[in-house]
């Protein structure tokens, strides 16, 4: 079915990509994480742009026909891999466009339970340790593309991993404020597992992955329980999954709902995370205030 709609689509010419007086390799990524970091490597030498819309949900997105358009006249594709985009090899089985996995190379966590258990957990850009990995793939990736302007995205992705490393600085220093006994992030999603290694929190969640089962009565009555016996102060949720069930943990407990976390997806130009690094900084921010009682959402 793929193949007929690409075999249609290019028949009549509409790529929009090709439209363009643009001559600049074109490089597309699973989602907008994976674009800022790609924008920043490739500097003015490249047109990145994201399969995904901003505030997706990337485990279970189902691509669009004009998605197909846009991967067909593209000259890269870039993904995380590792089960994160479950739809990402049956989208480029019809395509004859290079692809990278950005995240070869990077220490992973095996995922505690759920049907992945034991496979990586995909969010290993929420560690900026591990995002250094991530840019010098794409780093990498693009060069291999686009030889003539290697020093460029050489010098461009040292400059950004130079950003990386003090915004993981400030990370941890602003984590590392929290009192000992109430460094424990609760989430709606095992997305935090990178975060919560290298920032020394305790981690306990809903659910390990948004392609298990989301919010189970199971799962609420065991993050409950952890909540009471730890005394947790605060409970958070990510920007693109429904918070019902974390509010639920909220009110049995006596816990504040954090202000929300951004993970798989960043905000519109005009929202609180439109980069990567704005990204870390008010996640950062959020579960600060949250644990130490200094803000959350009614």
């Amino acid at each position: 079915m793929l193949g007929i709609v690409l075999a249609a689509l290019a028949a009549c010419g509409t790529s929009p990509a090709t439209q363009l007086d643009d001559d600049r390799p074109v490089v597309l990524t699973t989602f907008t994480v994976l674009a800022d970091m790609a924008r920043n490597v490739a500097g003015e030498h490249a047109r990145v742009e994201s399969i995904t819309r901003v505030g997706a949900e990337i485990h279970e997105y189902e691509p669009t026909p004009s998605d197909l358009v846009r991967a067909q006249a593209a000259d890269l594709l870039l993904a995380n891999g590792m089960n994160l985009e479950l739809w990402f090899e049956q989208f480029t089985d019809p395509l004859d466009v290079p692809t990278r996995v950005v995240t070869e190379g990077v220490e992973t966590i095996p995922v505690a339970s759920g049907d992945y258990a034991g496979h990586p957990n995909p969010h290993a850009w929420m560690s900026p340790d591990e995002a250094l990995v991530y840019v010098d793939n794409i780093r990498d990736a693009l060069s291999e593309l686009d030889p003539d302007h290697a020093a460029d995205y050489a010098a461009n992705a040292e400059a950004y991993q130079a950003e990386i490393t003090e915004i993981g600085e400030f990370l941890r220093a602003e984590l590392a404020t929290v009192p000992e006994e109430q460094r424990v992030l609760v989430t709606c999603e095992g997305a935090f597992s990178y975060l919560a290694r290298d920032t020394g929190l305790t981690e306990k969640y809903l659910w390990p992955m948004n392609a298990e089962g989301e919010g189970t009565p199971q799962q609420i009555a065991s993050v409950v329980e952890f909540v009471r016996e730890h005394n947790v102060p605060a409970v958070f949720c990510e920007s693109t999954v429904n918070d019902s069930a974390q509010r639920q943990v909220a009110r049995e407990t006596g816990a504040v709902l954090g202000e929300p976390l951004y993970v798989d997806s960043l905000s519109d130009a005009n929202g609180p995370v439109p980069t990567y690094l704005d990204l870390l900084r008010h996640d950062a921010e959020a579960i600060v205030a949250g644990l130490t009682g200094q803000g959350g959402r009614s």
